[in-house]
């Protein structure tokens, strides 16, 4: 990228990433499991039976046979070298999907179907330019890999490579991973796509800086997938979300390269970082990365608070995310995510929070700053009707604030489905598009077990975060489909918007498509022809 900047030596990380659980969720040595009482509790309260059929073992996996003729094969060995170019079974595997419910219950069955033919492994945006240049030409399915945590079906391209390309590769950009220019005047980074969170957070931490932004999936979602799915992470109100931070970036796309970002802000035509933003590799693949940056902060203070219902809660955070002072982090559980407990760290089962709705409030930044916003934050928390819990609640939140997917995975082995969606509207809609999710779950599910929070605001309106545990059925990849598409005809005809921060990948598609209608549709077509003729980038992703 040709910018100014305070050139720093090329940094990497002191850690390689370690490979994500294959059928599960994060580090294997992490996996909890369910205790007894609570799945005594399930049993009673939702009909949940273990089981009949035990999950597969990796080594029992085998993946379908490959496609991608040895000709084709070679060509993209001399770009990034033999080693770089993986066609073992079990790198085939963790590469076939994402971790979204559906997809782990496919690979617990073995069912490694969406596995790519070979897993390529690009060191620099010419390798990445290269390949997509012989993909192309060869009508080769492309599926760029960044940490594989979609949950909306956006890393699945099988059932579209087989009836329409000669074969499929995924694209993964793990040794994309270098801090490249720091430029503390204008309080920007250029870092690769390849990044996990921590690991950026590490390299940015040398320079006393941090990005912000910590979404559930932190530890394992690189900064390309942040990009990718225009990612909002769990500090929103304070840092803002990651499609604010981009100010610049290059891709690499089957007809050349973008370079995007000069300035700030301009009024040079449609910004167009804003159509590679949450394009899911649909349009391009994204190799570096100029982000806005924070100073590291310098005090943390979290805690909780009590509301008597989610509507009187929900008023509070309104009041603060249109006249201030807004914490770092703001979120609000409804009645049912706080009697179960799912909002502290001990997850289902945990302690009981007293009854009404906990909000966690936190605030980071400068040591003289902190304080003075936190108290004025109280002040109008107290006012609304809020009843201060102490830092209990707050630090036991941000102590397990990744934790959830683990207990996703005890949930699946124990006979539950467990998944969750999202959506966002303006304040006053708010109220309508809360009820007719939940309205659309318990019709589709029966009695399901159905919790929300409010985890981002802004002056005009929040996000809504559900999360659904029921009994498995006979199917239970039938009875999460039926439910999902109840779901997001509700939030369709509420005037939700089909994603707030998943993005859209195959699950939402049809939803996007009504959001957006048929001449914007038009628009993203006339888009993906131009850049991706061949349509060989991650096919059935987004486009309606």
């Amino acid at each position: 990228m040709d910018v100014m900047c305070h050139s720093v030596e090329v940094e990497t990380p002191t850690t390689d990433p370690q490979p994500m659980l294959w059928s599960g969720w994060g580090d294997p040595a992490k996996a909890v499991d369910l205790p007894g009482p609570v799945r005594d509790l399930l049993g009673k309260l939702l009909g949940v039976r273990a089981p009949e059929t035990p999950a597969a073992d990796l080594a029992e996996v085998r993946p379908p046979a490959p496609a991608l003729p040895p000709p084709v094969l070679d060509e993209l060995r001399a770009v990034v070298g033999p080693a770089h170019v993986r066609c073992d079974d079990e790198a085939r595997v963790r590469h076939a999907r994402g971790r979204s419910t559906p997809d782990l219950m496919r690979l617990r069955a073995g069912d490694a179907s969406g596995a790519p033919d070979a897993v390529l492994l690009p060191g620099s945006h010419d390798e990445v330019l290269a390949l997509l240049r012989i993909c192309a030409e060869r009508r080769v399915a492309v599926v760029p890999f960044g940490g594989g945590t979609s949950v909306v079906g956006g890393l699945t391209a099988r059932e579209e490579a087989r009836a329409r390309f000669t074969g499929l590769v995924a694209l993964d950009l793990t040794r994309l991973n270098r801090l490249v220019a720091v430029d503390t005047e204008s309080m920007t980074a250029e870092l690769e796509p390849g990044l996990r969170g921590p690991q950026a957070e590490e390299l940015l931490a040398r320079h006393g800086l941090t990005l912000g932004h910590f979404p559930q999936s932190f530890e394992y979602a690189t900064l390309g997938g942040f990009a990718a799915a225009r990612s909002s992470g769990q500090a929103s109100a304070g840092y803002g979300r990651f499609d604010d931070l981009v100010v610049g970036m290059t891709v690499a796309t089957p007809r050349g390269t973008l370079e995007l970002g000069r300035a700030p802000k301009s009024a040079a035509g449609p910004d167009l970082r804003q159509v590679i933003l949450g394009s899911e590799g649909a349009f391009g693949v994204i190799t570096s990365l100029r982000l806005r940056v924070r100073p590291a902060p310098q005090t943390r203070l979290y805690e909780g608070w009590r509301f008597a219902s989610f509507t009187e809660g929900t008023a509070a955070l309104r009041r603060l995310a249109q006249d201030g002072p807004l914490p770092t982090v703001l979120r609000l559980s409804d009645e049912t995510e706080t009697m179960v407990g799912l909002a502290g760290p001990e997850g289902i089962g945990g302690s009981a929070s007293g009854g009404g709705c906990l909000v966690v409030a936190g605030y980071e930044g400068a040591a003289e700053e902190v304080p003075l916003r936190r108290e004025r934050a109280a002040g109008v928390l107290a006012g609304l009707g809020g009843t201060p819990l102490g830092a209990g609640p707050g630090e036991s939140w941000a102590h397990g604030r990744y934790s959830a997917p683990y207990l996703r995975d005890c949930l699946l082995a124990a006979g539950a489905t467990v998944e969750t969606l999202e959506t966002a509207a303006f304040w006053s809609g708010l109220p309508r598009l809360y009820d007719a999710v939940r309205l659309a779950l318990h019709g589709a599910l029966g009695s399901p077990l159905v919790m929300c929070h409010i985890s981002h605001v802004y002056a005009t309106g929040a996000s809504l975060y559900f999360t659904v545990v029921t009994a498995q059925s006979g199917d239970p990849l039938a009875q999460w489909e039926a439910a999902k598409h109840a779901a997001n005809e509700a939030i369709v005809a509420a005037g939700g918007t089909i994603s707030h921060h998943h993005g859209v990948g195959r699950d939402h598609r049809a939803a996007y498509a009504a959001e957006i209608g048929e001449l914007g549709a038009e628009i993203l077509r006339g888009i993906k022809e131009r850049l991706d003729p061949q349509g060989v980038l991650n096919p059935g992703v987004l486009i309606p």
